[in-house]
Order: structure tokens, then C-alpha cells, then sequence
């Protein structure tokens, strides 16, 4: 298998197989910070699993098995590696190392990862997470249409500078959008390539309106789905921003058995002291992405008026 070197989420990342939504780099300039190697798991699988459980979480290493795709293991925030099940299909492998193991490591590595998506707008960071099925890919795209700049979709890496500013580090220049998104958008589906054969949600690139550097995160949104007609946008409070943090987080699952609590906490509640969050509330009976993209923009405006 020929390796490859990618830059992902602010590493060099070195992998046996192809990883078709990062950008490559040269191996010979550049160290690889993280390792994606094919390995047989089976038996450490068999010697640490327990039947009723489909992850191993330990402070060293996370240990989990996907029906029909693989079994993965994430140690020392620098390896990944993976077993393939029979006639596991290749989107779906990659689906997983870029997912739920990137996210994996970069807890290792002591940084937050948010589940949604990242937009830069005049130069800083926003962030609108969300539940799966919320609509944040939609949103962001609703804002790239407008003009601004894509920085992470799915894991957003947040972590504190000296000043414990909380920062974003760019992902990849990918989204990932439903069928129906295409249609409202107007793009044309058989463009795209599904994220696998058995979904209908499509590899969409931004590379034209992807951010390369970390910007200040400057603000988040919370998008939740409603059953009212109206789109309403309110502030969440201090108290509750620190359960919206955790709640959001790449699989919070791992953080206590990785002995990550404290981490997380002091994390979110510096991230909570510096930058105001919002619940932006979305009806399901029409599609409201530019409506919406237009609230975030306006609550911006406003911030700017209160605070410079």
C-alpha cells in the first residue's frame, strides 16, 4: 500500500490508505504527526472487548468495533489504526478514521473537538453545532454561498492560547450536504460523490472558500430544530453554556473514561468567559437556511455595535 502524507486539523497526517478529502503534502519536507496504519485488531479485540460494548475506552488508548466496516484503535495521540471486516467498504473506513478517530486523538492531544461546523465570517471564527440532522452543514453552506470562508464541518478542533483565547484550527476543505440541500441550493447531485453508496449525503469541495489559518472563535450557535413557524434567536446563559458545550462535544462518551473531565471543564469554562453562545431555533416545516444565515449575520452586526 502506497503511504501518503495529509494535513488535516492542524497535523501532518501519514496514511496507508487514501484519504481523498485531505489536501496532500510533500513527505520529504514535512514530519508526520499522526499515523493511520492498516493492523490486525482481531485479537486484542477478542482480548479487551466485552460482547455487550462496541468501544474499549481507557486514558491510554481507545479501542472500538463498527458492525461491518472495522475495528479501530486510537493511542497516544498519534496513532490510529484499523481492521478492516470483510468486503468493508473504503468510504465508509475513511468516514470513521476522519471521524470518530480524529476526534478521538485530538482528545489525546488536548483539544476540543465541537460536533458542527465553522465559518469564518470578517475574519473570526463561528462555530453552529448541533445535534446530527440539525442542519448545521446546511447552514454554513447558506453562508460560503454568501461569501464567507468554510473552516472545519462535522469535528471543529478548538483549543486556548496563552490568553485563553479559544481558537479554531482548520479542518479540511469538505462538507458533507443531503440531497435535499443540493436541490434547494440548486447543485447538481451527480457532481458530487455520495459519502457512501448506501446514503444520500454528498462530498462537496470548498477549496476556494476554505480558511488555511487558526482564527479567534468568537461566537456559537446552537441550532435545534422546532416545531414553530417562526426563527427564533436567543442568547444562552452563562449557566447553561457549559452543559451546551458538553453536550456538543465530538463523543462526549469518551471524556470521563479517559480521566478528561477536568480538562473538558476548565476548557468550556474558559471558552464560556470569552465568547457569547446562542440558540438559534430552526422550523421544520420549510427550508430556512438563508434565513437563518441572515440571523447569525444580524446577531453579529449587533455585537459589534455593543462591543466593538
Amino acid at each position: 500500500m502506497k503511504t501518503q502524507l495529509y494535513h488535516a486539523f492542524g497535523y501532518n497526517i501519514q496514511s496507508d490508505i487514501d484519504l481523498l478529502e485531505l489536501p496532500l503534502i510533500i513527505i520529504e519536507e514535512n514530519e508526520p504527526q499522526i499515523i493511520i496504519e492498516l493492523s490486525d485488531l482481531t485479537l486484542i479485540w477478542k482480548e479487551l472487548s466485552d460482547e455487550n460494548k462496541s468501544f474499549v475506552i481507557k486514558k491510554e488508548f481507545i479501542l472500538f468495533k463498527i458492525q461491518a466496516v472495522g475495528i479501530f484503535l486510537v493511542q497516544k495521540g498519534r496513532e490510529i489504526l484499523y481492521s478492516p471486516l470483510a468486503d468493508a467498504d473504503d468510504d465508509l473506513i475513511r468516514l470513521y478514521l476522519l471521524g470518530t478517530c480524529m476526534g478521538a486523538i485530538l482528545m489525546q492531544r488536548r483539544v476540543l473537538p465541537l460536533h458542527g461546523s465553522a465559518v469564518a465570517i470578517d475574519g473570526k471564527a463561528y462555530a453552529i453545532i448541533g445535534d446530527s440532522g440539525a442542519g448545521k452543514s446546511t447552514l454554513a453552506s447558506s453562508l460560503i454561498n454568501m461569501g464567507f470562508q468554510l473552516i472545519s464541518d462535522d469535528v471543529i478542533p478548538v483549543t486556548l492560547n496563552e490568553e485563553k483565547l479559544p481558537l479554531i484550527t482548520p479542518a479540511y476543505p469538505q462538507q458533507k450536504l443531503w440531497l435535499e440541500s443540493l436541490n434547494e441550493f440548486g447543485m447538481d447531485a451527480n457532481v458530487y460523490k455520495q459519502i457512501f453508496n448506501r446514503e444520500t449525503k454528498y462530498a462537496v469541495p470548498v477549496k476556494n472558500q476554505f480558511v488555511s489559518q487558526k482564527l479567534q472563535l468568537a461566537g456559537i450557535f446552537e441550532l435545534v430544530k422546532t416545531d414553530n413557524t417562526e426563527i427564533i434567536v436567543k442568547p444562552i446563559h452563562k449557566l447553561n453554556s457549559l452543559h451546551t458545550l458538553f453536550k456538543h462535544t465530538y463523543r462526549n462518551f469518551f471524556i470521563a473514561q479517559m480521566g478528561m473531565t477536568e480538562w473538558h471543564f476548565n476548557t468550556t469554562v474558559a471558552m464560556a468567559e470569552k465568547i457569547n453562545l446562542y440558540q438559534l431555533s430552526r422550523p421544520t416545516n420549510r427550508f430556512t437556511a438563508h434565513e437563518l444565515a441572515e440571523k447569525i449575520i444580524n446577531v453579529i452586526k449587533e455585537e459589534e455595535i455593543l462591543y466593538g
